[in-house]
Order: structure tokens, then sequence, then C-alpha cells
């Protein structure tokens, strides 16, 4: 008894996070709690969605680009709740080139599947080549990824097991990196799926009428091959569907879904599912700019072994998005359910909300349950620092809509020896905003800062500071529909006063702006500072 007594705290402290994480956001939810549900089920950052049943488990990924972990793995019993569980990668490879920011680069565009036990994802490295990860347990840890093809702007692959025990994978080309774009191929692979056969063929040629196709993905109906694939661009495209009777064709084309008189522009890429009742959905994405690349879900029918995504109001057999849909029959009512957003970092480990903007070094955080404090050790900036942009040290998460407020509670605990350690709450994106504080000869000072054209190596320009006595801060920011940021301040988190000028986020490489902390310092001695994050909360 002596013993539990003595350890009841700390095992208390481990089951915090577990139920904050089933906390649901005060900024968005989906489900709409009368057996329907509104678009976006997802209004955050989760691009180019894909989507695999097991039984009556729904799990999804999405692109992750540079940010570490990578390959989130979400799941769902209803297709309308949606929680984070784990991540199919730990760190990108080679940690030469990842342990630097590689905006853009790294993850693009995977496909979920689940085969004879295991799941597998296959993603494509733009620099690199296709590969893939699998894991039996998609909670659990996934093994090291595996290069299943080897080239330069090899996008956008998804597998598919055939009838007859044979393997393929279609996949699209970035022009980027291959010099060719509005093309997809397909390729045989060996039965385990790790490494393509045979000769790669071309099956479409989307230059005429669908330029820029990618994000293809393979399945197999009444005998015909189907291959679902968004053309026309991000923000500005449609999809389509080819089917053959042959695997590598000739296929036949079709228009499935196309904006409409809606305002979900695009409508990209995504998957297909079918429930244990027979019922057809589609998950796809939608750029909204700084709020990201957010998640839609759509009835599904089929018309003369057609698909057709959406609502086709004019029966002409190709639909437009729903704004609100009835959920998906299911076995039973499931509870709402979304990421989490807040943190009380009472966890030995970081939220699963949370990603790096490079492959992390070891010690750059410790998490202690004891404390509920989160602290984040400064990290020597690189040798050519311009800006944050180069940093791999910042500390992120999605924004979870496009109306919220965030609030920190932060205590910065700068060396003694050292002037010039920062930390902060920032938005970042390709421009980024922060409430900086900063140790100089002077004190502290806090600063409202922005930053435009960051990846151009643009300068930080200070709108307004204070120099303070305190240790202890409660630092904001107000988003608001038109991603304009206000950044506010507190010494009681009670009284905020509004510091600076309101800045508009901007999306960054490919992926919505993010917010989140750093804490770096401009020399490399042999330590620093630290800050101590106590809570963040999201509303």
């Amino acid at each position: 008894m002596r013993f539990f007594k003595k350890i009841f705290p700390y095992l208390l402290f481990l089951s915090l996070p577990l139920i904050a994480q089933n906390k649901i956001s005060k900024s968005w939810v989906a489900d709409l709690g009368n057996d329907f549900y509104k678009n976006p089920i997802l209004h955050a950052d989760y691009s180019d969605p894909d989507i695999c049943r097991v039984e009556n488990d729904y799990y999804m990924t999405a692109s992750s680009f540079n940010c570490i972990p990578g390959l989130p793995i979400l799941h769902s019993n209803d297709l309308v709740n949606w929680e984070i569980i784990g991540y199919g990668i730990d760190k990108l490879e080679p940690d030469s080139i990842f342990s630097k920011p590689q905006h853009g680069n790294g993850v693009w565009a995977p496909s979920i599947r689940y085969h004879n036990g295991e799941f597998y994802i296959y993603y494509g490295d733009p620099d690199y080549g296709i590969f893939m990860v699998k894991s039996k347990d998609p909670a659990g840890k996934w093994e090291k990824p595996l290069l299943v093809k080897k080239g330069k702007g090899l996008i956008d692959p998804c597998p598919l097991w055939d009838d007859d025990g044979k393997v393929y994978l279609v996949h699209a080309y970035a022009g980027s990196r291959a010099g060719i774009k509005s093309l997809l191929a397909v390729q045989e692979m060996n039965a385990e799926g790790t490494k393509v056969i045979g000769q790669s063929r071309i099956v479409y040629d989307g230059h005429d009428i669908d330029p820029t196709i990618e994000g293809p993905k393979f399945y197999k109906r009444n005998g015909y091959y189907y291959i679902f694939a968004p053309a026309g661009g991000v923000s500005t495209g449609w999809q389509i569907a080819l089917r053959a009777e042959k695997i590598f064709g000739p296929y036949e084309r079709k228009m499935v879904m196309a904006q409409g008189n809606t305002p979900v522009n695009g409508p990209h890429q995504g998957g297909w599912v079918v429930t244990p009742f027979e019922e057809d959905w589609f998950i796809h994405f939608q750029d909204k700019g700084p709020f990201g690349r957010v998640v839609h879900l759509q009835p599904m029918t089929w018309e003369n072994d057609w698909p057709v995504i959406g609502v086709d109001k004019d029966n002409d057999g190709c639909g437009e998005p729903a704004m609100s849909f009835r959920k998906p029959k299911t076995d039973k009512n499931y509870p709402a359910a979304t990421p989490p957003e807040s943190d009380d970092f009472n966890s030995p480990t970081l939220g699963l909300q949370w990603q790096w903007n490079a492959n992390p070094g070891e010690w750059w955080y410790f998490a202690n349950p004891q404390t509920g404090l989160l602290s984040l050790y400064s990290v020597p900036v690189p040798d050519d620092y311009i800006n944050l942009w180069d940093i791999p040290n910042l500390l992120l998460q999605k924004f979870p809509s496009d109306n919220f407020t965030a609030t920190v509670k932060l205590t910065f605990r700068p060396s003694t020896v050292i002037t010039g350690e920062r930390t902060g709450l920032i938005i970042m994106g390709m421009d980024y905003g922060m409430l900086s504080l900063e140790k100089t000869k002077d004190g502290l000072i806090l600063s409202q800062i922005e930053c435009l054209q960051a990846e151009k190596r643009g300068k930080e320009i200070v709108n307004e500071k204070r120099t303070l006595t305190d240790s202890t801060f409660y630092l904001q920011v107000r988003v608001s529909p038109e991603a304009r940021c206000v950044f506010t301040y507190s010494l009681d988190g009670k009284i905020f006063k509004t510091l600076g000028k309101p800045f508009m986020a901007k999306e960054g490489k490919w992926i919505g702006a993010k917010m989140g902390f750093f804490c770096s310092r401009p020399v490399k001695n042999n330590d620093g500072g630290r800050v101590e994050i106590d809570w963040f909360k999201v509303e």
C-alpha cells in the first residue's frame, strides 16, 4: 500500500494525457449530433488523405512532407469522428539531409491498404523514389521505410492486390523532378509488394483534358480496374475516374466530381471506402491556403459501373461536394471525437498533435510528468542563420479550424552567460509572425515580430516591444477566418494586452500555417537555457 501511494501521483500524471486526448475540440466538431455531419470532417491540414477499412474500423493517413514524426495515422468508427493514434515514420532518411528543414520535400501523397493481416503505406519521396512501410498494429511501431522503386519525380503511389495473386503499383510524376507530369503509370511488383518488377507502362495521358493529373488510387470492382485521380490543379481541379477491363488498359475516362456551385474549390485527391453496410463514401481534400488542405467526406454511388461522388443535382453523372449530409450507417452511435489540440504536458512523451520542423535531436526536450512541464532547451542556430525558416527545432501543430484562440503559459529560463537566447509563440508559414522573448544585455524583451517571405530569406521586423522583469508569461494569438492573427500577452493570465499589429498568416510549402514554439541560442557553447511550458490551450 505504501508503494502504491508513492507511485499513484505518477500514474495519475500518465493518465492525464490520455484523458486530454479524448477531449473534444472547442474550435471545430464535424459531428452535428443529429445523425448529420458538416464538412470538412477535419478542418486541419491532412493533405492527400487516403483510407482503408478493417471490419468496423477505418484508418486514414496523409502527406507529412518534412514534418516529424511523419505519416499520421488516424482512426474512426464512423468516418466522421477521427483521432490520431500514431505515426508511420519516426524520422526521415538520410538523416544528414532531413536533420535540416526540407520544406515541401519528404513524404508525399501516401496510400494505406490492409492485406493478409498487415497494414501497408506506400508514399513517394520526389527526390528518392517510392517507399513502403508496414505494420500489424497501425497504432504501434511501423517497419523502417523500404525503397520499392528508385527514381526522381515518382510520386503518389498506390498498390493493388489482384485476384490472381499478382501485385501492381500505380503512380504519377512530379514535373519539377521527373521533367514530365500529367501522366499515370502502372508497374507490377513482386508478391511481397516490396519491389517493382517488369516494365513500367504509361496508362493515361492527361495533357489534353486532364492536365496535372496526379494522386491516383487503384481499385477493382465488378471485373473493372479503376483509377481515381484528381486533375486540373490543387485549387482549381476536378475528380476523374478511369476504368479498364485489363490492368494496363486501355482506360476509359469520366469526370465524377467537380466544384459546381459550391465553395469547395479543387476538390482534390482522396480515397474510396465501402462500409460494412455496403455504403460507398469518398474522402478528399480542399486547399484553404493558410488553414491547410482540409478533409471532406462525400457520399458516393454507382451508375452503369461509374462512380458518382458527392451530390449529383443535375443527374449528369458528375457530383459536387456536399456541405452537410447524413452520417454513414454504423452498428451503433459513436461519440464525437477530434484530434488533440490543447496540451497539459503531463506525459513523458510529446502529444500526437506535435511535429518537429526536421528530424529532432535527442536532447531537444524533456517532458516531465512529475512537474507537468515541457522543457524545450535552446538549440544553436545554423551558421547561415537568417530567420526561423531554417530552424529545425520548431515544435508545431496544425491549425484546428479557421476561428480559434491559442494561449500558452510559459516560463523563460535563459542562460546566465548568454545573450540573444530566444523563445516564443509562433505562427509559421512562408511568412511568420510571433511573440518573441529574448534575453538581451538590457534585460528580457518581449517583441511582436513578423517575417515576410521567410522562405526567400526575408528579414524579421519588430513591430513593437516591451522590456519586462517577469519570467512567466501568458502568450496568446487569436486567429480569424480571414487568417488575421492578433497577438496578446498577460502577466497574470487574466488581463491580456495587444502587442504589435495584426499578422496575416500564410501557408507553408504544400502545408497550412502551423502554430507552436521554439527555443534557440546564437552561439554553439556547451550549454544554454530553456523554456518551461506549463500548458497550451486552444479554444
